[in-house]
């Protein structure tokens, strides 16, 4: 059943790989969960009670709270798909709530840091190569993630129109203005890009060395080595860079609805993130300016 699931969240559902791995493993954990603690009952066979046991196992082990959640979503598709295949008359995940969240503020960089990062090293050099500058402006200059990096193809960039079109989360379109620092940063890669691949017939954008699709440890690599050498920060990832990005243009008075668009958030909630951190960026300037602050 957990074949015909899968298959469902793929093809019907249209999950990214990513999700539909997420849910899969995480209906293996609560399956382990169960196997070990109510002997002789399978994952179709599970009550409500077996569910809010495993929550407080998760708990008692310093799951966080949103970790815990995305699983109880999980179990909530399962059994929602067991109902629609008449499997279950019943989800027994239903009417669980999840556990609230604490506010996350997320990390950034200041814009003097970024600016200080790719304008300290001269990336002519062979360690500090231009498809590495180019991770970094694109990673920045335009807010995606490191999936639609990876898979950016190079009839997707539009230099004429300075546009980029990425393919995002269930398969959405989305189109990205490119800045003029940027555009250079890929006219200068597309050379270096076009001499790799002259015997390949690879759309991907980024390429190795052997014209083989880049793959997420080199770009995460890049963006640690840069940023670490700089400003020496933990749990640095591409990420860091797609928060910065969305954080200094509602800085900078950008409308969150456009903000939203720009990420390829399906829903405000998820941008709403950036506004916390504005609130408190605004908190500091007043203690530091104002006469009773």
């Amino acid at each position: 059943m957990l074949d015909k699931f899968q298959h469902w969240l793929s093809y019907e559902k249209r999950y990214s790989p990513h999700t539909v791995k997420s849910y899969i493993n995480d209906l293996g954990q609560f399956t382990g969960f169960i196997n070990q603690n109510f002997s002789g009952v399978s994952l179709e066979e599970a009550k409500t009670t077996m569910i809010k046991s495993w929550i407080v196992s998760l708990m008692d082990h310093n799951y966080n709270p949103a970790s815990v959640n995305r699983k109880l979503v999980s179990l909530n598709s399962f059994y929602k798909f067991l109902i629609k295949e008449e499997i279950l008359d019943h989800n027994p995940a239903v009417g669980i709530k999840g556990l609230k969240k604490s506010k996350r503020i997320v990390k950034y960089l200041e814009e003097e840091e970024i600016l200080n990062i790719l304008d300290h090293y001269d990336f002519s050099d062979p360690d500090n190569n231009l498809k590495n500058k180019l991770i970094l402006e694109m990673l920045y200059g335009t807010g995606i993630r490191l999936s639609e990096l990876l898979n950016l193809k190079t009839r997707n960039i539009d230099l004429k129109g300075m546009i980029l079109k990425v393919l995002g989360k269930r398969n959405k379109e989305r189109i990205i203005p490119i800045n003029k620092s940027l555009e250079i940063e890929i006219r200068n890669y597309l050379d270096i890009r076009n001499s790799i691949q002259s015997d390949s017939d690879n759309e991907l954008f980024f390429l190795t060395d052997k014209a083989e699709q880049l793959y997420p440890m080199y770009v995460y690599r890049v963006v640690k080595k840069y940023i670490d050498d700089i400003i020496q920060r933990t749990h640095v990832s591409p990420h860091v860079l797609r928060h910065s990005f969305a954080t200094h243009l509602l800085n900078r008075g950008a409308d969150i609805n456009a903000i939203k668009e720009l990420l390829g958030h399906s829903n405000l909630a998820a941008t709403q993130i950036y506004t916390h951190n504005s609130i408190e960026r605004l908190k500091t300037v007043y203690k530091q300016a104002h006469p009773r602050g």
